[in-house]
């Protein structure tokens, strides 16, 4: 059972020296760092640190803001961790799942981004609702006018045109031809 640890900083120019030191402070015997925004998906010292942790290991990060992008992806990051039987501490917070309180505190923190997730998508269809009853319809818009669809068929029954003549009169391409010639077929 060890203490593994894990820093980030967002750019070149920042210093992990301060995260690194309270890592090394708090017992951390090995530590993982990556130099990446945290808005990236892409960081490979935290691949490399939740590929070392085994079971009965705690990953220790300086804050929680350092591990997960959002709290979904932090909640995310740290039920992976306990799933593979890893507990994980944050130093600034304090928080530390290895303990009753720290679970607690994480289960609180997953309690409020579910909340959150569920209210904005009750907002979203409320919106969508309301939209629709001004006559408003989401989606994509229509490739063609009726007017365009109309000359793309007059073009069409024409032997003489090809799919490409058509493409270039009508500024299309030959997938949008296509389906709006199959929507008529069909």
């Amino acid at each position: 059972m060890q203490l593994v640890g894990y820093a980030r900083v967002s750019t070149p120019e920042q210093s992990l020296n301060l995260q690194m030191d309270a890592l090394k402070q708090a017992g951390c015997e090995r530590i993982f760092t990556d130099v990446a925004s945290g808005a990236k998906s892409a960081r490979p010292g935290l691949k490399e640190a939740l590929d070392y942790a085994r079971k009965g290991d705690t990953l220790v990060v300086w804050k929680l803001d350092r591990l997960g992008r959002s709290l979904p992806d932090l909640i995310q990051r740290v039920q992976q961790l306990h799933d593979n039987k890893v507990g994980f501490k944050s130093l600034q917070e304090q928080v530390d799942t290895t303990t009753s309180s720290g679970k607690l505190t994480f289960h609180l923190f997953s309690a409020l981004a579910e909340f959150e997730r569920d209210i904005i998508r009750e907002r979203t269809q409320a919106g969508l609702k309301a939209a629709r009853s001004r006559g408003r319809v989401g989606g994509r818009p229509h490739a063609l006018t009726t007017k365009q669809l109309e000359i793309l068929k007059q073009l069409h029954d024409d032997p003489k045109n090809s799919i490409a003549d058509i493409c270039r009169t009508l500024h299309i391409s030959k997938t949008t031809v296509y389906r709006y010639l199959k929507k008529e077929k069909g």
